[in-house]
């Protein structure tokens, strides 16, 4: 009657037991872990020797450990003696006493974190990767899938080959400059190309805005002077700061450097030397000399021989007087850079087939371009 109702109890508690396996596991799960070597030691492969003749139990699934280990924790001593197939399953229940998973409640004797084996590598695992090897062969289908960008090629005839390579090329066309004018001089491709667009142009770009250069203006204007990109931006504000000093208003200068895009790239001393030229040769006065370069700045940027020339031609061929000369290149200023035979192919139809007399021609200027 005893045997009995120790049987009864014990099934009791194995009920108890197989509903607390649950907690179990996912308490497990949250406060330990279990390497692959201690598995491997609780599960040994059938067949495998442990001791001279005795051999491993197939191995267990891990519900069945936990579940025969349980077992064998609320066995008691009357139960296994008098049970015969109890004896039967002792190997096996020994085996998983032996390797029974830390308690609950026990403290870990080491804080180690293990991937489980059912998650994926942890950030650690993926560092500790060795790199691919780029000889490292790959499948026809990988190979397929795999899209390459087409080599630059070494040496070109035009830019347009390195656009779809370059930063600084694909936002100078956005602003409008014509890379085909460019591409014709190799020293301006080159340079172009060596550039980076956010250490070495964007500063002068937000110079020439500040300075008074619109938008829609900056396409014609670095197409023309790409080379202003290489000049130092100190160097392009003390020419303007001398600008200033000479009376010039920044609208004036805004209005010089659009129309002549190579001003800001002469020296302070190339400008002054300049000025100071006509102002000297033409007798003018500081604010004569100032409104004549406002409206053609390339007299600050073109060769001097041309305005030497027809100085000349106008005093000596076609004999008119300097202050004749004054009056008339300060009404229009293009009478200097003008084609010397143009000039006086005009004047002899003017003057010697229409009969115009020198004083109506001064006082009319624009009758010789007629």
């Amino acid at each position: 009657m005893s045997t009995a109702f120790l049987r009864k109890a014990t099934l009791r508690k194995m009920a108890l037991l197989a509903q607390q396996i649950p907690r179990w596991l996912n308490s497990i799960k949250l406060s330990s872990s279990v390497t692959a070597t201690q598995l491997r030691k609780c599960f040994p492969r059938a067949g495998k020797t442990l001791l001279p003749g005795f051999f491993a139990q197939p191995q267990l699934s891990s519900d069945d450990c936990f579940l025969r280990s349980g077992f064998k924790t609320y066995r008691t001593s009357s139960v296994w003696n008098s049970s015969q197939s109890t004896n039967s399953s002792g190997q096996e229940i020994n085996c998983a006493q032996s390797t029974l998973l830390p308690s609950v409640n026990e403290p870990s004797q080491k804080s180690q974190k293990i991937p489980s084996f059912d998650s994926e590598l942890s950030l650690e695992g993926l560092d500790d990767l060795p790199p691919l090897s780029p000889l490292q062969p790959i499948s026809e289908e990988e190979a397929i899938q795999i899209i390459a960008d087409p080599p630059l090629p070494p040496s070109s005839f035009t830019l347009r080959d390195y656009v779809d390579h370059s930063e600084t090329l694909k936002k100078l066309v956005l602003l409008g400059v014509d890379l085909s004018k460019i591409e014709k001089h190799p020293d301006a491709a080159n340079l172009l190309l060596r550039l980076d667009f956010e250490k070495d142009i964007k500063q002068i770009l937000l110079f020439l805005k500040d300075l008074g250069i619109e938008d829609n203006q900056l396409g014609t204007f670095l197409t023309k002077n790409y080379a202003i990109f290489s000049e130092d931006l100190e160097n392009l504000k003390t020419r303007v700061a001398y600008l200033l000093s000479k009376n010039f208003r920044k609208v004036d200068i805004a209005q010089m450097v659009r129309n002549a895009p190579f001003l800001l790239s002469f020296s302070v001393e190339r400008l002054d030397n300049r000025l100071g030229f006509f102002q000297k040769e033409l007798e003018l006065s500081v604010k004569k000399t100032r409104d004549l370069v406002i409206r053609l700045p390339r007299l600050l940027t073109g060769s001097l021989e041309p305005v030497k020339e027809n100085m000349k031609v106008y005093r000596l061929e076609l004999g008119f007087k300097h202050n004749e000369i004054q009056h008339m290149i300060t009404k229009i200023p293009k009478m200097l850079t003008a084609n010397k035979r143009k000039v006086t192919e005009t004047f002899d139809y003017v003057h010697n087939v229409m009969h115009v007399p020198h004083h109506i021609i001064v006082k009319f200027p624009q009758v010789r371009s007629a």
